[in-house]
């Protein structure tokens, strides 16, 4: 099939679309644009156009090249024809998306086939979007500038996530009596969350929410977090403000709606006598209620400067004895089958 250039148009609508295409070019830096088309005229005359647009463009005319391009130097956004010489686009989409390192960047499949069963091959393979030859110029610039403002935006907030797990590291770091604390608590926390049925969003914010729970302690004075003894009515007050300035701190996370209320609240008690807020019972979010009954178990199963190191059925004692008041006696009881502890003749609450 004779490949056609990309069209430009013009009547009112599509005028439109120019003035919206300018004004996203203005807000938004162009991107560096791998075209893979194996004919010279289509794919000469798409790059001649994103260029004008001012993004930088490389070509590639089948498939593996792209492949090893990409891999050699990721572009921001990859414009695929499905009908390459080597391997189909589909088959280079799919490899694209299932490698952690590329699964990210942005891909646009290009094809001269309308029939419905090689569009559900396209979103198969993950593709971003799916555009028909032949292409009209403004709307593939629209839609790469759409889709490379949804990838900068998401690339901003992965490094929020990371510069904000790196200071619950630091956390960590301050007390060598916690080394590794968070890793073993997001481990206990997760399982116990498959267990009462958390769907996978809900996991990776429990996750997020036990790794961070404590990073407010960044505003808490070194001495009393080192502090062996009991601690004095203004230093407790001043430990007791790290859930609220924690909720501060994880505000930037792309999660923060589901793991902020985790940080704040892991400190409630079922029976309305925790921090910060006195809430009780189902009202404490369910992710608070499982970190705080992790945290407390890993607490007492590891040396700290304020407690006996417990083993796991000591430990098991203690929370069943808490649970109802320190505790949802719900999640206690879940936990202790999690570890496989039997519950013998204890009773929940005793």
């Amino acid at each position: 099939m004779a490949m056609q250039p990309l069209q430009q148009r013009d009547d009112p609508k599509h005028r439109a679309a120019s003035h919206i295409i300018h004004a996203l070019a203005i807000a938004d830096d162009p991107g560096h644009i791998l075209v893979v088309e194996d004919h010279p005229e289509f794919g000469q005359a798409m790059v001649q156009q994103l260029e004008l647009f001012g993004h930088t463009v490389e070509l590639a005319a089948d498939g593996r090249s792209a492949l090893r391009r990409v891999y050699a130097r990721q572009p921001d956004l990859v414009i695929l024809d499905v009908h390459l010489p080597d391997i189909d686009g589909y088959a280079v989409c799919a490899a694209l998306k299932q490698n952690p390192e590329t699964w990210r960047i942005p891909v646009i499949m290009i094809t001269a086939e309308t029939e419905y069963e090689a569009r559900l091959l396209g979103i198969e393979a993950e593709a971003d979007q799916y555009l028909h030859k032949p292409v009209d110029a403004r709307e593939l610039e629209v839609q790469i500038r759409v889709l490379l403002r949804v990838k900068r935006r998401t690339d901003r907030m992965e490094k929020a996530d990371d510069v904000i797990f790196s200071l619950a590291r630091a956390v960590e770091a301050k007390d060598a009596y916690t080394e590794g604390h968070l890793q073993r608590l997001a481990q206990y926390a997760c399982a116990l969350g498959e267990r009462l049925g958390l769907s996978t969003r809900e996991l990776e914010a429990l996750r997020y929410g036990a790794i961070l729970h404590d990073v407010g302690k960044l505003g808490v004075d070194e001495r009393i977090i080192r502090k062996r003894g009991p601690l004095t009515f203004d230093e407790r007050a001043e430990m007791q403000e790290h859930s609220l300035i924690g909720e501060r701190i994880v505000q930037p996370l792309h999660m923060a709606g589901e793991v902020a209320p985790i940080v704040r609240h892991h400190h409630e008690r079922w029976d309305g006598c925790g921090y910060p807020d006195g809430l009780t019972g189902s009202a404490i979010p369910l992710g608070a209620r499982i970190v705080a009954v992790a945290d407390a178990f890993d607490a007492m199963t590891t040396q700290r400067p304020y407690n006996i190191v417990l083993s796991p059925a000591e430990a098991v004692g203690q929370l069943l004895q808490g649970a109802g008041s320190f505790w949802d006696p719900d999640i206690v009881v879940a936990f202790v089958d999690l570890l496989g502890i039997p519950l013998a003749s204890r009773a929940v609450g005793e």
